[in-house]
């Protein structure tokens, strides 16, 4: 009996079987990675910059392969998983642009020595444990700034997208990359603790719920290694009383239903200020009617299935213990009676403190029509929450917005009149029980590295 089977979850049927590594495979991947890392580490910023250019290349030269093995594996449309690998391609492009001179060498002038210097040197095998909600983008966005600042890197994918991990692992295996740089381990979470553990491995970057969170940081805590946490959120997009309301519901239904609603950074929480709130939730509804759901290849279809019937199962039962605890169902809300991990666009009103729609994160096309008596409430229902990822300021008033973002919103990213997934040029992470470290924008890069301090003395002590 296979350890991992993958399941297409629109169709519920199964797609390969993959067993575990054993102990001693993964021991010998660890080894080799080590050995590759002590090379990798003192080959030239701008070599390792040709070489990132080179993986972006060969990426691209499977772009439609990996993009339908994404949607087959996990269920997301088809144009989104292509916009994916177009996302892994800028990655590649920006780090290979803005390494160099992110890794570059501090001189500075210290009063009472000759002269200083600070150093950003790699620290060894970064194991990264990823989601299956960007298959590709979760990998790339730890292991291209990784490997661009001399680590090497390991994999512990998510198992319903294993597939993926191993194609990814041949494209990586296909570009200028050393082989033993970037390895996909096979491996149940006692392996992976294993993993930690190793005095080979250094960092660990783990990105998924906050109850994942906090069981690998404990795990790499007790043997004293750095992590970065990206962890879950139920981010909430702020409706004032002079926002556009034609594009905050639309980009607010977008927000939420794209990639099937299964994004950390999505919109969860719609908070309304009153004055606008019955024609916002008129104009909300008419928008999430647009959307389509069905199969993840079909060019007209918006929302795919869940990544399993597991997931959905879980949605939908959140869904109703926040109806036991009052709140309403203004649309969607039921499991359809059809094959497949489907769960349709879904809006709740009437929502509380104690519903899993306000408190907790629902990972899919659900939001939670929320209405602010005014702006100092809306901030305060928004900032209300153990999580602090991303969120977003509707306001004809941009310099306003700018500054409700700046001093009031107690989240690591804020959109204004707008969402965006990601952009490498500029900081991803979370506070609170979103985590912390950064990735992208120069950031990342840096996390694991370390920062040495050379002193230059040249004087004869007293």
């Amino acid at each position: 009996m296979a350890d991992i089977t993958t399941v297409n979850p629109a169709t519920g049927k199964d797609i390969k079987d993959y067993n575990y590594m054993s102990t001693d495979e993964v021991n010998k991947i660890i080894d080799a990675s080590h050995k590759a890392f002590l090379d990798w580490r003192l080959v030239s910023h701008e070599e390792r910059a040709k070489v990132i250019n080179s993986i972006g290349e060969t990426l691209m030269k499977y772009k439609q392969e990996l993009a339908e093995l994404m949607t087959e594996e996990r269920g997301k449309i088809l144009d989104a998983s292509l916009e994916e690998v177009d996302l892994c391609k800028a990655i590649c492009d920006f780090t290979a642009s803005e390494g160099v001179a992110a890794l570059a060498e501090d001189k500075r002038d210290i009063e009472g020595i000759e002269k200083g210097l600070v150093r950003y040197d790699p620290i060894g095998i970064i194991y990264g444990i990823q989601p299956w909600n960007f298959p590709a983008y979760q990998v790339f966005r730890y292991t291209i700034a990784n490997l661009m600042a001399g680590n090497s890197i390991l994999l512990k994918h998510a198992s319903n997208v294993t597939g993926s991990g191993l194609l990814i692992e041949k494209i990586f295996h296909e570009s200028d990359l050393p082989n033993d740089l970037f390895r996909t381990l096979i491996i149940s979470h006692d392996q992976s603790e294993k993993v930690i553990e190793h005095e080979k491995v250094r960092g660990v970057t783990l990105t998924g719920s906050d109850v994942a969170g906090r069981k690998v940081a404990q795990q790499a805590a007790k043997v004293l290694k750095k992590t970065v946490m990206e962890l879950g959120s139920n981010d909430a997009f702020i409706v004032l009383e002079d926002a556009d309301l034609d594009l905050a519901a639309a980009t607010c239904a977008h927000a939420r239903l794209y990639n099937n609603g299964e994004t950390c950074i999505a919109a969860k929480r719609f908070i309304v200020v009153d004055s606008v709130y019955d024609k916002f939730r008129d104009l909300v509804i008419e928008k999430f009617n647009e959307y389509k759901v069905g199969d993840p290849m079909d060019d007209s279809v918006d929302v795919g299935p869940l990544s399993s019937a597991k997931q959905r199962d879980t949605l939908h039962e959140q869904v109703q213990e926040s109806v036991k605890k009052g709140a309403t169902i203004t649309m969607g809300g039921e499991v359809p009676n059809k094959p497949g991990a489907f769960y349709p666009p879904t809006i709740l009103e009437n929502i509380k403190p104690d519903q899993p729609a306000y408190k907790d994160e629902l990972f899919g096309p659900v939001a939670s029509l929320i209405r602010a008596k005014d702006q100092e409430d809306a901030f305060r229902i928004a900032n209300d929450s153990r999580y602090g990822l991303g969120g977003a300021v509707f306001s004809k008033d941009e310099d306003k917005a700018i500054d409700l973002a700046q001093k009031h919103f107690d989240t690591g990213m804020v959109y204004i009149n707008g969402y965006d997934l990601v952009n490498p040029g500029l900081p991803f992470g979370g506070v609170k029980d979103s985590g912390y470290g950064r990735e992208h924008g120069g950031f990342g890069i840096k996390e694991f590295v370390n920062i040495k301090a050379i002193h230059v003395v040249n004087k004869k002590p007293a």
